[in-house]
C-alpha cells in the first residue's frame, strides 16, 4: 500500500465509505477496501507494531466469550499483530513505520466474564484512525485518553452494553468525523458541545436520552443525524436551519417532540430524508417545505398536524415517499391527490372525509374542539426560496440512515 494511503484516505473522504461498509450498502466496494487494508506487511516487524503486541495479548485474556473463534488468530507466538483478525496495519505518516492503523471488531460478539471494558485497551492503541466494534458486549464508558490519539477519526460502539450518561470523553477527540453510539443503554442529556464537533455522522438512536433538543443543534456540520427511538422532548429548534445545505438526512422519529415545525427547515436544500414520525408535533406544514428540492423521503406520520397540505410540496421533483398518515389534515388538492394515486402520498387516518380509511367525524370533531395555534404561525407561510425554480429531477440517492435503525444481524 502507499505511504499515506490509509491515513490520507480518512483525511480526504467523509465517512460515506464506512456507512456503506458497515450498513451493507455497496458491500462489494467496502469488502475490497477492507481486504486491501488487511494485507500484512512482509519482512521485519516494525517497532511500532511490536509495541502493540503486549497490549493486544493482555486484552485477549479479558475476553472469555469468542463465538466466532477470532482469538485463534491472535497467536501469542506471532508478534506481528498485523496478522491478527480485526487489526489493520499501514504506514504511520510521521516516521514511515508500519503500525496498527485500524480496529474492526464488527460482529465479533466479544464478551468478558466480569464485563468487557475499553479501559486499558483502546487508549493504548495510540496510532489508530478507526475503532469499529458494532455488536459486541463492551460495558462501562470510554477512556478520556482517546483525545490524545492524533489520527482518531471514527468511533463505532453501536450495539454494545454501554451504560450511564453520554460519554463526554468523546468530546475531546477533536478529529472525529464519525460517531456511532446507537443501540446502547445511555441515558440523560446530550451535551451541546457534541454539535460543535467537526463530524460528518452522529448516530445516537436507540438509547434512552431524555431532554429538549439543544438550541445549538444547527451548529453541527454533520451530514447524517439519527436521534430516533429516544425520549427527546420539546420543539425542533429553529437553529436547524443554520445547517442549511450541509445536512443530508435527519431522523427524529419515535421520540416525544412537541410544538410546531419551524419554517427554518425549508433551508435544508440538500436534505434527501427528513423523518419526524411518531412524535407529538402539531400545526400546519410550513410552506417553506416546498424549498426541500432534493427531498426524497418526507415522513410526518403519527403526529397531530392539521390544516391543508401545501400543493407545492407535492410538486417537489425528487419526492418518492410522503407519509402524512395518522394526523388531522382536512384538505388535499389536485397535485397531492395525484401522488395518492401513485401510492407516493399516504393519508390514512386523517380528516379528509372524501378519502377512504379516514378518522371518524366524531374523532375529528373532538380534536378541533380544542384550540390549536402555533407561536410561530406568522412565519409558516414564509417561502425562503420564493422565485427560485426547482432543479430538474435527479437520480435517487442511497439513503443510509434508515439502515442505522436496525442492529447488525
Amino acid at each position: 500500500m502507499g505511504t499515506i494511503s490509509f491515513f490520507a484516505s480518512l483525511l480526504l473522504s467523509t465517512s460515506l465509505l464506512h456507512l456503506c461498509l458497515f450498513y451493507g450498502v455497496a458491500a462489494g466496494a467496502g469488502a475490497s477496501n477492507r481486504k486491501a487494508l488487511a494485507q500484512p506487511p512482509s519482512g521485519k516487524i516494525s517497532p511500532r507494531v511490536l509495541k502493540f503486541y503486549p497490549i493486544i495479548q493482555e486484552f485477549k485474556k479479558r475476553i472469555t466469550y469468542d463465538p466466532k473463534g477470532i482469538l485463534k488468530t491472535w497467536d501469542p507466538n506471532d508478534k506481528n499483530v498485523c496478522n491478527y483478525k480485526g487489526f489493520f496495519c499501514d504506514i504511520f505518516p510521521a516516521d514511515k513505520q508500519m503500525t496498527v492503523a485500524g480496529v474492526d471488531f464488527t460482529g465479533f460478539g466479544f464478551a468478558g466474564k466480569q464485563g468487557l471494558t475499553l479501559f486499558g485497551f483502546i487508549e493504548k492503541l495510540t496510532d489508530i484512525t478507526v475503532f469499529h466494534a458494532n455488536s459486541n458486549n463492551f460495558t462501562g464508558g470510554i477512556p478520556r485518553e482517546i483525545s490524545t490519539i492524533p489520527y482518531f477519526f471514527e468511533l463505532d460502539l453501536s450495539s454494545n452494553k454501554l451504560t450511564g450518561q453520554f460519554p463526554i470523553e468523546v468530546l475531546g477527540a477533536k478529529q472525529l468525523t464519525f460517531l456511532d453510539l446507537r443501540f446502547n443503554h445511555l441515558y440523560g442529556t446530550v451535551p451541546p458541545q457534541l454539535f460543535l464537533l467537526d463530524v460528518d455522522v452522529i448516530f445516537i438512536n436507540n438509547n434512552k436520552f431524555e431532554q429538549k433538543l439543544p438550541d445549538n443543534l444547527g451548529s453541527t456540520p454533520a451530514l447524517y443525524l439519527t436521534f430516533a427511538n429516544n425520549k427527546f422532548t420539546g420543539p425542533i429548534p429553529p437553529s436547524i436551519g443554520k445547517t442549511k445545505t450541509n445536512i443530508l438526512e435527519v431522523l427524529f422519529l419515535n421520540n416525544k417532540l412537541t410544538g410546531c415545525l419551524p419554517f427554518e427547515i425549508g433551508y435544508l436544500g440538500n436534505a434527501t430524508a427528513f423523518d419526524v414520525s411518531s412524535n407529538y408535533l402539531t400545526g400546519p406544514i410550513p410552506h417553506s417545505f416546498q424549498c426541500l428540492f432534493n427531498i426524497e423521503v418526507l415522513n410526518l406520520a403519527r403526529n397531530h398536524f392539521y390544516g391543508s397540505i401545501p400543493e407545492a410540496i407535492c410538486k417537489l421533483p425528487n419526492l418518492s415517499y410522503l407519509d402524512l398518515s395518522r394526523n388531522y389534515f382536512t384538505q388535499v388538492g389536485t397535485e397531492c391527490r395525484k401522488l395518492v394515486n401513485k401510492k407516493v402520498l399516504h393519508l390514512r387516518k386523517n380528516c379528509i372525509q372524501d378519502l377512504p380509511h379516514q378518522r371518524s367525524k366524531a374523532e375529528c370533531a373532538a380534536f378541533f374542539s380544542k384550540p390549536h395555534q402555533c407561536p410561530n404561525e406568522k412565519t409558516l407561510t414564509y417561502i425562503p426560496c420564493k422565485g427560485v425554480h426547482p432543479p430538474p429531477k435527479s437520480s435517487p440517492s442511497t439513503l443510509l440512515t434508515y439502515g442505522a435503525l436496525k442492529p447488525l444481524k
